[in-house]
């Protein structure tokens, strides 16, 4: 367990000044963060904080969960600031893993590979990467490792990755496996008799909170669409959450973390989740260009990227289907199936061989992917109003924020890796991406409530470490 002092917390520094990385003249806005007057709660009291959600409430980055990114979660940093009006928690308890096995899940770094800055991916080992990662050696149900099980106090951080509201609902009424044996983010903070029977909405109903935060929401949209629109028939959480369940599942949420609506709180609704880098960043105009610049491929010139869309059509790839970050380790790769020429995959219908469905968001899945965001987000509109709580609006602010916004002179973006934002993973924030989405929970919080909460200076968080 690590429990974070906060009466005195000291906010973290840069690892890195990100400077000559062309971004000078990013467009955006300009945010300027100015402390109010005076920090106060007004009628709020925060000493028992709670916050609920997944990865992104967790502090996940970097393609893991680990230590320092749980240091720098946007609850932890809320915390920190309603500590400042003198009716913040003492301290505030995240499921931390033990100082030996400090790298979690293990995290993705930049390295130098063959003369160019390359993400490498975590692993269930990392020692190449000097990783002091928490595995156990042991699988669960669903074939994931097994993480060190965390034995302190219930956390106030109940962030769990991976989990949607789907997943938190109990799985005997709703037919669904047990969220606590497969998810190993969840798994870890069960006893070994809770695990096959414990969902999430009884677990956080064990927290009495004065004031809670609720994100959730996020996967039931985005582990279909990071999966390129494919859902697995052996995975019951993967595809896009219906909106009947969604509506029970958050209303059950909200119910019992307010208590019935007596514990004041804010909540956040489900971002474009097609926007991040992961979606954004290998695009197929780039990929054409380099297809017809490939002198060792027969016919280079009239050679173009081909696809398989959502519905098992193959055709030739356009500005309007999205590619996935990881579709950038296949495209080009040698193909498994006996080709004549050595064709990589995507690079030709004609061969058989175009890229699989699960690397693409085709225009057809995209407008599945918004239409459900627009449905489960009027739910938890609708719910919030009913539990008189606000809600920020993360769906327009990352909208927003993603072209660029400047902080006290520093331009942040959502380009993948030199846009300080987002982390390598291309789905989950940075530090400095977190504390700006602090600030705006922040701001929303004191807008409703009538509270004075400084907000943060995103500056004084890292964005990316480069080597």
């Amino acid at each position: 367990m690590t429990t974070f002092s906060l009466r005195a917390a000291k906010q973290p520094r840069p690892l890195l000044a990100l400077l000559g990385l062309g971004l000078a003249g990013l467009a955006g806005c300009q945010t300027n963060i100015d402390a109010p007057p005076a920090a106060s709660a007004g009628t709020l009291d925060f000493t028992s904080y709670v916050a609920i959600g997944n990865s992104l409430t967790s502090g996940y980055s970097d393609g893991g969960l680990y230590n320092e990114a749980q240091a720098t979660s946007y609850p932890a940093i809320l915390a920190q600031q309603f500590a400042a009006t003198g009716k913040g928690p003492a301290s505030f308890v995240q499921p931390a893993f033990s100082a030996a096995r400090k790298d979690g899940s293990g995290y993705a770094k930049l390295q130098l590979v063959n003369g160019a800055l390359t993400p490498v991916t975590p692993s269930v080992s990392n020692t190449f990467l000097g990783e002091q990662v928490a595995y156990t050696g042991s699988t669960l149900p669903s074939g994931q490792a097994q993480l060190e099980a965390y034995s302190g106090a219930q956390p106030d951080n109940l962030g769990v990755p991976g989990i949607s509201v789907l997943s938190s609902l109990n799985a005997l009424t709703n037919n669904l496996a047990p969220y606590g044996i497969i998810n190993p983010f969840y798994e870890r903070l069960l006893t070994a008799a809770e695990k096959p029977t414990k969902d999430y909405v009884t677990y956080i109903g064990q927290k009495s909170p004065t004031f809670f935060t609720c994100w959730m929401g996020n996967n039931d949209v985005l582990t279909y669409a990071s999966a390129g629109g494919v859902a697995s028939a052996a995975n019951p959480f993967s595809g896009l959450t219906d909106t009947t369940r969604f509506g029970m599942g958050y209303r059950a949420i909200l119910q019992t973390i307010s208590k019935g609506g007596t514990v004041k709180g804010a909540v956040a609704n489900i971002p474009n989740v097609t926007a991040v880098p992961y979606f954004t960043t290998v695009t197929v105009g780039a990929v054409n260009t380099a297809i017809k610049a490939n002198a060792a491929l027969p016919n280079a010139s009239a050679a173009s990227l081909y696809i398989t869309t959502g519905t098992g059509t193959v055709r030739a790839a356009t500005s309007g289907d999205l590619l996935v970050l990881t579709s950038q380790a296949v495209i080009g790769s040698r193909s498994t199936t006996a080709n004549p020429l050595p064709i990589g995959v995507g690079y030709s219908a004609a061969q058989s061989n175009p890229l699989p469905s699960q690397y693409v968001l085709d225009a057809d899945e995209q407008t599945a992917v918004l239409a459900r965001t627009a449905q489960l987000n009027a739910i938890i509109a609708k719910t919030a109003a009913r539990y008189k709580v606000p809600v920020v609006d993360a769906f327009t602010f990352l909208t927003q924020v993603g072209p660029g916004v400047a902080t006290n002179a520093i331009n942040n973006s959502a380009t993948y890796a030199s846009g300080n934002l987002f982390s390598l993973d291309g789905v989950h924030p940075t530090p400095r991406g977190y504390a700006i989405i602090a600030n705006e929970w922040i701001r929303v919080i004191n807008s409703y409530y009538g509270a004075s909460i400084p907000q943060v200076a995103p500056n004084d968080y890292r964005a990316v470490p480069f080597p």
